[in-house]
């Protein structure tokens, strides 16, 4: 009798147990499944910030706003990950452990890539340039169409695209020419000895009377240099780099009806030869 008792109450205490095990792993189970919950959709608020406060910076890359969305998310995601397998027993020090010897391994059989994606964040980060500017580099010339994570696309005045890897773009010289927005335009023509200096200012100063011409710098007008056939003059001005070559086209297309307006010779190279023992008359 006092055995059956024995096994009862020891039939009782392994029941009670069971309960109370089943009841922390419930818990554990709903709070886990509770974190996972949460956190993904924590992850797609955090996505949405980002994209909102980037989307409302007034100068920013088209580039930057997905990219950094899609890492907040990620970012989240992981951390939640990890937090939930803690709510599971999981010893998450190993877990992290993990994540950093795969992330170790992952990043030398890429370091190539990686070297592009950490090139890739620093020129959207620093801007050097953008979409739609025109730049040089690495010896290729055009606009930039996009600038990607892994590589920049480039189209050239030729219409050819190019696609150049971000870490040799950041390795090498940038050349960005309409990054200021405004440009200098200089404008030289050889005239005559005998042409007046001043006449030849008012004629070439008449060409920056165009409404494109920028007032500030004013434009001038410079002597060059005195060649063996001609002065070389210049009309230095500036413009928008919208209306540069447009305006560097028309001003040279008007200048030789400017100067023929003014009587300026525009010389043909020249020169004088003396034969040895000869008389003036005999000069070539």
């Amino acid at each position: 009798m006092n055995e059956i008792t024995a096994s009862i109450d020891q039939l009782a205490i392994i029941s009670t147990q069971m309960i109370e095990l089943a009841v922390q792993y419930s818990f554990n189970i709903f709070a886990g499944l509770g974190t996972l919950i949460i956190g993904l959709w924590l992850s797609g608020r955090a996505s949405k910030a980002v994209s909102s406060l980037l989307n409302r910076m007034p100068r920013k890359d088209a580039t930057l706003t997905p990219v950094a969305a899609a890492v907040a998310k990620y970012a989240v995601i992981v951390i939640t990950i990890i937090i939930t397998l803690s709510q599971f027993g999981v010893e998450t020090t190993s877990v992290i452990a993990v994540l950093g010897a795969a992330g170790l391994a992952i990043g030398l059989a890429l370091q190539g890539t990686l070297s592009n994606v950490a090139a890739g964040v620093m020129l959207l980060i620093l801007r050097p340039f953008e979409a739609g500017n025109w730049v040089e580099t690495n010896g290729f010339s055009g606009t930039v169409k996009e600038i990607g994570l892994f590589t920049t696309s480039i189209i050239t005045f030729e219409n050819v695209f190019i696609s150049i890897p971000n870490s040799s773009i950041w390795s090498a010289t940038i050349i960005n020419h309409n990054k200021i927005g405004s440009r200098r335009l200089d404008l030289d023509i050889g005239v005559g000895y005998d042409t007046d200096l001043d006449v030849a200012e008012k004629a070439l100063l008449s060409l920056a009377r165009d409404s494109r011409v920028l007032d500030d710098p004013a434009p001038v007008f410079l002597v060059v240099s005195y060649d063996d056939s001609a002065i070389t003059v210049r009309l230095r001005l500036y413009a928008n780099f919208d209306d540069f070559f447009a305006l560097s086209w028309d001003l040279n297309r008007q200048l030789k009806s400017v100067l023929d307006a003014h009587n300026i010779d525009i010389p043909f190279p020249q020169r004088v030869v003396h034969h040895k023992g000869a008389t003036d008359e005999g000069a070539i």
